[in-house]
């Protein structure tokens, strides 16, 4: 089983719309990673129904320290850095989703954290 794991600050406090704008973003970024290395994982991420998780963290700090995680397990991971014309300053990182990735691979970095 493969799945999506975006993970989000909540300490920027983002309202819903842009909670929804930042993980899109992340969720696609991280997809186009993985099409482009491994395609068939994206097909059949795709036919399981592209199961996604959304996370929360409580920092930057505590973000980036899961994204490097991430990329030190070797999962194709996608940081957002918003461009500030709304509810953050220009260069905020606030999300970055991991994968699609096998399940049980996301789930050793990432399954500590609590949903958003």
């Amino acid at each position: 089983m493969y799945k999506q794991t975006i993970v989000i600050r909540a300490d920027l406090k983002m309202g819903k719309g842009k909670l929804a704008a930042q993980a899109s973003h992340s969720s696609l970024g991280a997809y186009k990673k993985v099409q482009k290395s491994n395609p068939e994982i994206t097909r059949a991420w795709e036919m399981e129904g592209q199961m996604k998780v959304v996370l929360k963290v409580g920092s930057e700090s505590e973000l980036l320290e899961f994204y490097e995680s991430g990329k030190r397990a070797g999962i194709p991971c996608e940081l957002i850095r918003d461009a500030g014309h709304t509810q953050v300053d220009p260069g905020t990182i606030t999300c970055f989703a991991a994968g699609p990735w096998k399940e049980n691979e996301l789930d050793k970095v990432f399954g500590k954290l609590k949903l958003l």
